[in-house]
């Protein structure tokens, strides 16, 4: 796709316009449904998904739901109508079963992509990217970048998790605590405010979880830790799950004559390797990101949406098939898992400007 046409996408796309590609006036092959465009990723996820199905020839339509489940749902619905074959859903949450039970009793095979919708058990395949690895390297960036496996003295974490409706924040966060659990048993890590050992523990997890995604949300979380738990103390690090939640955190900390510096600043983690992020990461605002890289998953999605189609058997190349872990709470799936990418100071050249993610200019 030239890159007019991309833009153009985008911009009808944001705009809550779908837009109907490669044989306007023919029957609807693939409607790809994602769920917002305030985090940065969903918006080159959309327009990746769009390029890789029309390069194979299908006729393909992409839409943004802005973090409302039944706008979202309305227009998989205008999918059906319009006679697609086949789903590729990024949910904004659960209640997307009911649509998603509309088109199996239509024929219409749907995919579940980066979010499990759980619930149902309508659909049958799911791609996402390894997400408990996701929150190991978070924790595993903390672990590092505080030095923990040396530490002698005390250092101090507040904790904050994704949206309550998202099913791979339990992921990310079971993930980090995973490798950070032992550090906090040793007495060299303390949790400051609430402390979920695991998503399961639903009363804490609730707290500082960060509905939909939004940073005004975390933000305002962030100042009153600092204005109340964390008043006493100097703030370490703060597992963050993912860049634009990071910023926001890092932007009320700024506010904060204790962390006004970048060298004073906390360790924050994040995900999705959002270009602002990289920036802070090269000026060490920010300690570290997970880079999934959103072409990687779309072309795989698309893979799995053609061998669908056609009637094959789906072989994905760079992707782990997992047919035990992924339980929708009525029936497990078919996952296909690609690998993340941990990124830090060290490496962020090599993974954005060698891959060609992002051009020089971009980070300028």
């Amino acid at each position: 796709m030239k890159k007019s046409l991309l833009v153009t996408v985008l911009v009808l796309s944001i705009c809550g316009a779908g837009l109907f590609a490669n044989g306007a006036g023919e029957s609807l092959d693939i409607g790809l449904a994602m769920p917002e465009t305030h985090v940065e990723r969903w918006q080159k996820d959309g327009a990746s998904l769009l390029e890789d199905a029309i390069a194979k020839g299908y006729n393909a339509e992409v839409t943004y739901g802005d973090a409302d489940q039944s706008k979202q749902n309305q227009q998989i619905e205008d999918f059906i109508t319009k006679g697609a074959k086949l789903l590729i859903v990024g949910s904004v949450n659960e209640g997307v079963g009911s649509v998603v039970a509309d088109a199996a009793s239509e024929g219409i095979d749907v995919i579940a992509y980066d979010r499990l919708i759980t619930g149902s058990g309508d659909y049958d395949y799911y791609i996402t990217f390894d997400n408990f690895k996701v929150g190991q390297f978070q924790g595993q960036g903390i672990v590092d970048a505080l030095m923990l496996d040396k530490a002698t003295d005390t250092k101090y974490i507040t904790l904050f998790a994704g949206s309550p409706t998202d099913n791979n924040a339990n992921f990310f966060f079971d993930g980090a605590m995973s490798i950070l659990t032992p550090y906090i048993e040793k007495g060299v890590l303390e949790v400051v405010g609430p402390y979920p050992k695991t998503s399961a523990d639903k009363a804490n997890f609730t707290k500082i979880a960060t509905e939909n995604w939004k940073a005004d949300i975390a933000k305002a979380r962030m100042e009153n830790l600092l204005n109340n738990d964390a008043s006493g103390v100097v703030l370490d690090a703060v597992l963050a799950p993912n860049d634009t939640l990071a910023r926001a955190i890092i932007e009320a900390c700024s506010t904060d004559a204790k962390y006004d510096t970048t060298e004073t600043l906390p360790v924050v983690t994040g995900q999705d390797g959002e270009v602002a992020s990289v920036k802070y990461i090269r000026d060490g605002k920010q300690a570290m990101t997970v880079f999934k890289d959103t072409r990687s998953l779309a072309a795989a999605a698309i893979e799995l949406a053609d061998a669908l189609l056609k009637g094959e058997e789906p072989m994905i190349a760079g992707a782990r098939l997992d047919t035990s872990s992924y339980d929708t709470g009525k029936k497990v799936v078919k996952s296909y898992l690609l690998e993340p990418v941990m990124v830090t100071k060290d490496n962020y050249k090599e993974v954005f400007l060698d891959s060609g993610y992002y051009m020089a200019d971009d980070l300028k």
